[in-house]
């Protein structure tokens, strides 16, 4: 059985509203339904980071002339 970690947290009225009306529309408890979009949030964010990153590395090669796998590979070659 996993172990749980009991929080306090606050909530505006009406997105406690919609909350509640999502777990009884999916058939989850509200804890459920928060862990879920604490997910989504996590996972929206490594996206994000990676975004960031693949962006930079792409602007590097660009800046090298590196445009396809095939000019990437006569680089490495060097």
């Amino acid at each position: 059985m996993a172990i749980a970690v009991k929080k306090t947290i606050s909530l505006p009225p009406d997105l406690a509203r919609e909350a509640e009306e999502m777990a009884a529309e999916e058939g989850k408890t509200l804890s459920g339904i928060i862990q879920d979009a604490l997910r989504i949030s996590r996972r929206e964010r490594l996206k994000g980071g990676l975004k960031d990153i693949q962006g930079y590395w792409s602007k590097r090669a660009k800046e090298k002339g590196i445009l396809t796998e095939k000019d990437l590979r006569k680089y490495l070659k060097g």
